[in-house]
């Protein structure tokens, strides 16, 4: 485990094959001249579970919607697969093999299940096929086919929106606070999913308000303070870190409402 500006190279998986995904430098923000990234770096490897976590405000969810397209970065690069994807359009970045799970609306709330998936396909010869591979990955939604989306729970829509991304074949999967608001039964399904995602060949980058929980499953994790990255390293590294501890995953009002949302 590392800080930010003093790199722990043996924490690291190979390089030999290059990242996955990586940012440099990273700046960017919602309105001109109010950055809310102020240089963050990271890198995924492939097949890892990469956690972002950190206090309310720190940029969380503001790095995945960069790396997605949906905010223009200001300064500094995003590469998948050595590729610059820097300011590219959304779907053209998943074209390119890379599907984000907003936090909310990330459903089609009028559609069946069933329509819902087919929303995300990107091979309509295909499309039949993927969708009876997510009922046997969440059988929940076979047993739910027909139904509307938006007369679902919070877990199963949010099963709902995992499969619809997991349609268009990715090899990465970006999540934004996938167990927000959910009950405590559907938080462990949600992160069982995760990992039954991560185990069949899908590269996962995490942003979650359940730090402890993401970072104990996570081959890796960054601690994100005030737009920058400060903290990096094994997730259960960065755990049974003290400083991190005391800082961010302690019981402080500060960490206690940073959990909640990026």
């Amino acid at each position: 485990m590392s800080e930010a500006g003093q790199p722990n190279e043996a924490a690291r998986p190979a390089q030999a094959n290059g990242s996955l995904l990586r940012t440099e430098e990273l700046v960017a923000g919602y309105l001109p001249e109010a950055d809310i990234l102020n240089g963050v770096s990271i890198r995924v490897a492939e097949g890892e579970i990469v956690t972002i976590v950190g206090p309310n405000g720190a940029g969380k969810s503001t790095l995945i919607k960069t790396i997605f397209g949906l905010l223009h970065p200001r300064q500094g690069r995003i590469l998948f697969r050595e590729e610059e994807i820097s300011g590219r359009k959304p779907h053209m970045i998943t074209r390119l093999g890379l599907s984000y799970v907003p936090q909310l609306d990330n459903v089609f709330p009028t559609l069946s299940v069933e329509e819902n998936l087919e929303m995300g396909s990107l091979e309509r010869d295909r499309t039949r096929e993927q969708i009876d591979y997510m009922c046997e990955l969440f059988p929940r939604l076979g047993e739910r086919r027909g139904q509307a989306a938006g007369t679902m729970s919070g877990g199963e829509r949010q099963m709902v929106a995992m499969a619809r991304a997991l349609m268009a074949d990715p090899q990465a999967l970006l999540l934004d606070e996938p167990s927000a608001g959910l009950a405590p039964a559907f938080v462990d399904a949600i992160f069982e999913k995760v990992e039954d995602i991560n185990r069949a060949g899908v590269t996962i980058v995490m942003v979650e308000q359940n730090a402890r929980r993401a970072l104990a499953m996570s081959d890796r994790g960054y601690v994100l303070d005030l737009g920058r990255d400060r903290f990096e390293g094994p997730g259960r590294e960065l755990l049974a870190d003290p400083k991190v501890a005391e800082l961010y995953l302690g019981g402080t009002a500060r960490i206690d409402q940073a959990q909640t949302q990026g």
